[in-house]
């Protein structure tokens, strides 16, 4: 088993392939955008080692069909996790690079021991 810190970057790269292969393809409007964020961040929250999420979805690219809506697609998602064991942390970001959905590391470290008390 790895250190602290490794396991809160596994669970941050972990958390964010979930969650974008869970939603891609989901029906989405501009009206629709707020309460899909919203329940994104209330589901994911609710996993283990998930200390905050934020999760915005780009309304410039919610074009509609014929019906009304789109479908939620990777370069939709602006999200940023930080996930936390024990004392070690990562910030994570899900967000378009380059015309690619990129999912990469920001920050990670551990709780410096003077903070822990």
């Amino acid at each position: 088993m790895g250190s602290d810190r490794e396991q809160a970057v596994f669970e941050a790269g972990i958390k964010l392939g979930a969650l974008y292969h869970q939603w891609v393809g989901t029906p989405i409007s501009r009206v629709s955008a707020s309460s899909v964020e919203t329940a994104i961040e209330h589901a994911v929250i609710l996993q283990p080692f998930v200390e905050e999420i934020t999760v915005r979805l780009d309304r410039s690219r919610m074009t509609g069909n014929r019906f009304g809506y789109s479908e939620l697609s990777g370069l939709m998602f602006d999200v940023e996790i930080v996930t936390r064991v024990g004392f070690a942390y990562c910030r994570a970001r899900l967000s378009p690079s380059d015309g690619y959905p990129l999912m990469q590391i920001a920050e990670y470290n551990e709780i410096p021991e003077i903070s822990r008390h």
